[in-house]
């Protein structure tokens, strides 16, 4: 479905207009992966729900930086991965057989 890996973040985001293997057209009207967006933004939210409860348990209630520095590093490193999934999702929810 990516033409790159998820490591190389100049690329990570370019896709095959159609799959390798069986021919399938991956986006199926202009602007079709927009709403990746919002399940994207989903993971985000998940993400840092549990990394902001994470440092309040191990740091017991630290300073407002800590919870910032213990959910911006997440976000970031995980960034590449959830836009990834979101589209795979997206496909899997709402793409035509």
């Amino acid at each position: 479905m990516f033409k790159y890996p998820a490591s190389d973040l100049r690329r990570a985001t370019q896709m095959h207009q159609d799959c390798p293997h069986c021919g399938f057209h991956f986006e199926i009207e202009p602007g079709f992966f927009w709403g990746a967006m919002y399940i994207s933004y989903a993971f985000s939210v998940a993400v840092s729900v549990t990394f902001g409860v994470l440092a309040y348990l191990v740091f017991d209630d630290p300073a407002v930086w800590v919870y910032c520095l213990c959910i911006f590093f997440p976000l970031l490193l995980l960034s590449p991965l959830s836009m990834r999934f979101s589209r795979v999702l997206m496909l899997y929810w709402f793409g035509d057989e």
